[in-house]
C-alpha cells in the first residue's frame, strides 16, 4: 500500500483528500504546515507528496525545494495541488522540482489517475528498467547514472521527470512526439488524460538547462502543429 503525504494548511481540503484517497486504497498522512510535513516525511518516507503552494511560513515552492535538497527525500515525487493556476505559477512549481501540477478546483477521478501514474513510475531502483550508462545525441550527452546532461555550454543536473523526458526524446532523436504521446510514454498517463501544459512547462525548463538560447532552441525543437523533437544535428 502506497503512502501519500498531503501538506495543505486548509484542514477541510486535507481531510477531504485523506478520506477520498483512502477509498482508492492508499495510506494517507496529513500535515497542515510545510515544516511539520517535512519532519513527518523524514520519519515515515512517503511514496508521494501532495503539496499546496499558498501556506503560512514556508510556502509550497520552498517546501518542494527543501525536498529536492534533502538526501532522504530528494527522489520522492511531488504533485502540486493548488489554486494558483497561471502558467507562471506552474513553471515556478516545476522549477522547484515538482513532478506534476493540478489546479483547484479539481476532479477527484483525475487526481486519482495522476497519482496512480506517478506511483507506477516510482519503482525501487533495483527493479528499474536497465538503461545504458549514457545516451548521446549529437553534441549532447545524458548520463543515466548521475542524471546530468552535458552540452557544449556546460553540465546541468536534471530532476527525475526532466531526466525521463529528455531520455525519451534523446533515445528517439529526430522523431516527433505530440503532447499526448509524451503524456502516455513519459508520464504513463492513460490516453486523453493529463494536460499539454504539463509537457510544455517541462520542455521550457529543459530548454533553460540545455539550450544556448532557450527562446530559440537548437536541440529541443517545436514542430508547429505536430509536437516536439530532439534534433541530433542542430547545425544542419
Amino acid at each position: 500500500m502506497a503512502t501519500i503525504l498531503v501538506i495543505d494548511d486548509d484542514e477541510l481540503v486535507s481531510r477531504t483528500l485523506q478520506r477520498a484517497l483512502k477509498l482508492y486504497g492508499y495510506h494517507v498522512m496529513v500535515s497542515n504546515s510545510g515544516t511539520e510535513g517535512l519532519q513527518l516525511a523524514r520519519r515515515h518516507q512517503p511514496d508521494l507528496f501532495i503539496l499546496d503552494i499558498m501556506m503560512p511560513g514556508a510556502d509550497g515552492y520552498q517546501v518542494c525545494r527543501q525536498i529536492r535538497g534533502d538526501p532522504l527525500l530528494q527522489d520522492l515525487p511531488v504533485l502540486f495541488l493548488t489554486a494558483k493556476a497561471k502558467d507562471e505559477d506552474k513553471i515556478e512549481g516545476f522549477r522547484a522540482g515538482a513532478d506534476d501540477y493540478l489546479s483547484k478546483p479539481f476532479n477527484m477521478e483525475e487526481l486519482q489517475l495522476r497519482v496512480r501514474a506517478i506511483l507506477r513510475r516510482v519503482v525501487p531502483k533495483n527493479v528499474k528498467e536497465e538503461k545504458p550508462a549514457e545516451v548521446i545525441a549529437g553534441q549532447v550527452v545524458l548520463d543515466c547514472r548521475s542524471f546530468k546532461v552535458t552540452t557544449p555550454n556546460g553540465t546541468a543536473l536534471l530532476t527525475n521527470v526532466q531526466f525521463d523526458l529528455l531520455y525519451h526524446l534523446m533515445s528517439n532523436a529526430d522523431q516527433v512526439f505530440n503532447s499526448q504521446q509524451l503524456l502516455q510514454d513519459v508520464w504513463d498517463y492513460p490516453r486523453d488524460t493529463g494536460s499539454p501544459e504539463l509537457v510544455r512547462a517541462h520542455i521550457k525548463n529543459l530548454r533553460e538547462k540545455i539550450e544556448p538560447v532557450p527562446s530559440d532552441p537548437k536541440y529541443i525543437r517545436t514542430i508547429q502543429g505536430h509536437g516536439y523533437t530532439f534534433t541530433s544535428n542542430p547545425d544542419q
